[in-house]
């Protein structure tokens, strides 16, 4: 008895448990090559054997696969978790489910998947020696999955449900044109419909939704927009904010796509916490019952930060953009100013109505921004500690440094004229609108 509790440890140590037939893999990395070639659409998948969840697979010794007698289950489980999850179109046509032609077991070290034609070569290759110690957490699973196209030169799209492999699931997709080009793909979870080489407009279309639903989902955006509109309530100085705000932003959003904005780690923590801090001052200014006059040029300034901050989404989600990049960041852009302008269309009469109604209207918007003040405060401070996090370092000074410069500098006169040009337009606007009150 003495001895039972330092055995029972040492066991344990000797042989480390490992996942069961149903538990959910922590994270699943699946690998996946696309190509359309001898009349068909092929699809060769790499993923971990564990992610398979139906089976116990046989195991020998301390935890090796058998590895003879798990080959007549790789097949089934392949089409069970991998093939009935995923479906494949040609144009806007859905394609027979795809079958499994081809399951292996490899291991972790296996370097094939470098390459489709390796990928394939391997699958189709001999087995692994039945003696193979490999334990079952370390094993891969390849398959081929195959379904009949009408012309290899179609364009093709795909379907892939496979976020139930793991708890977080990563999948890298590579996409093999017919002129030999290869598009990359890398996304977490679910990512819809995914149109291998899109038109323009499948690819706007795509990328309006993801503007719309980005603010919608943004709170604060929403809370900044608010901030906005709380203390006015006509339209010309509502018109003049939104304007400025939109034109910068749109400024930043386009630099940042196109290569301007620093790469550095610490750059989008940076503007995230700048971000809060717009919310907060802006808060803070309602409160105070600052003149609002040049409110304009707050919002243009703190749009240029926005802008960065709606430029993280969409650098993630370019991708799916195939050749259409800069149809895809105006589309972006259209979905982020309809996402504002709906947000708007509620705000404004929803305050309108609400300010009408109450007996001081002054206390109801100190405490509406006082309110987005004590969040934005806390996203702030906690904004700020994960900027702090990281490790500042002085840049090298060498020819990138100085080729940073010069597009930082070159993206300083556009916002300085476009400041320029808002401010010369707002003065005509405001003179007219004068010499009208006057002439009445």
């Amino acid at each position: 008895m003495l001895l039972g509790a330092p055995l029972a440890a040492a066991a344990l140590l000797a042989f480390p448990s490992r996942p069961g037939a149903h538990e959910v893999p922590a994270d699943v990395v699946v690998r996946v090559f696309a190509k359309a070639a001898d009349g068909a659409l092929q699809l060769v998948v790499r993923v971990p054997l564990v992610s398979m969840r139906d089976v116990d697979f046989p195991t020998r010794g301390p935890g090796y696969l058998d590895l003879e007698a798990a080959r007549p289950l790789l097949a089934s489980q392949a089409a069970l978790w991998l093939g009935d999850y995923v479906a494949l179109y040609e144009g806007s046509a859905r394609l027979p489910d795809p079958v499994v032609v081809g399951a292996r077991v490899s291991l972790p070290s296996d370097l094939s998947f470098r390459d489709y034609d390796l990928a394939l070569a391997h699958v189709n290759g001999p087995r692994l020696p039945p003696t193979t110690d490999l334990l079952l957490e370390q094993a891969m699973l390849d398959v081929v999955l195959r379904t009949p196209v009408a012309s290899e030169a179609s364009r093709f799209s795909i379907d892939p449900a496979w976020a139930h492999l793991g708890v977080r699931t990563t999948t890298v997709l590579r996409y093999l044109t017919p002129g030999g080009a290869e598009r990359v793909y890398q996304y977490d979870g679910y990512p819809g419909r995914v149109r291998l080489d899109p038109r323009w407009h499948q690819a706007f279309a795509r990328f309006v939704s993801l503007g719309f639903t980005h603010i919608l989902n943004g709170l604060d955006h929403i809370l900044f927009l608010l901030c906005l509109v709380v203390p006015l309530r006509r339209f010309w100085p509502l018109v003049s904010v939104v304007t400025a705000f939109t034109v910068a932003h749109s400024i930043t959003l386009a630099a940042s796509v196109l290569g301007v904005a620093p790469n550095a780690l610490w750059f989008p923590p940076l503007v995230e916490t700048l971000i809060a801090a717009s919310i907060l001052y802006m808060a803070f200014e309602n409160i105070l019952a600052k003149k609002l006059a040049r409110r304009w040029m707050w919002a243009f300034g703190f749009g240029l930060v926005h802008g960065f901050g709606f430029s993280f989404l969409l650098q993630e989600s370019l991708q799916f953009a195939g050749s259409h990049l800069y149809a895809s960041l105006l589309a972006f852009n259209v979905g982020v100013e309809l996402g504002q302008l709906t947000m708007l269309a509620i705000m404004v009469p929803g305050l309108a109505l609400i300010f009408a109604k109450a007996p001081r209207p002054r206390v109801v918007g100190i405490v509406t921004s006082a309110l987005v003040a004590h969040a934005a405060w806390h996203w702030t401070a906690e904004r700020w500690g994960r900027l702090t996090a990281y490790d500042f370092r002085p840049p090298a000074w060498d020819a990138a440094f100085w080729a940073a410069v010069l597009r930082w500098t070159m993206l300083a006169l556009i916002v300085a004229a476009t400041a320029w040009a808002i401010a010369g337009v707002y003065r005509r606007v405001g003179k007219r609108l004068a010499e009208r009150r006057a002439g009445r």
